[in-house]
């Protein structure tokens, strides 16, 4: 698995996570179980992974839908 985002605000992690869905590409976003434990304030970022087959390719989606200032360099 590949990181590609790494933040604490859920509505680009849900954002990210629907434009994988529409694109076919699976993905994974990991932490969330600590944060859950930390008592979901938002402290501990969570990690938006997706398979090293498809990282360009997902790159690209997320791109696209103006999420390149949010990406971790490749």
């Amino acid at each position: 698995m590949k990181e590609l985002i790494r933040t604490n605000d859920a509505v680009v992690l849900s954002f990210a996570e629907s434009l994988m869905k529409d694109a076919g590409i699976s993905c994974f976003i990991a932490d969330q179980g600590m944060s859950i434990l930390e008592g979901s304030l938002g402290l501990l970022p969570r990690r938006f992974m997706v398979d090293e087959d498809d990282e360009q390719e997902a790159r690209q989606v997320l791109i696209d839908a103006g999420l390149e200032a949010e990406l971790r360099d490749a």
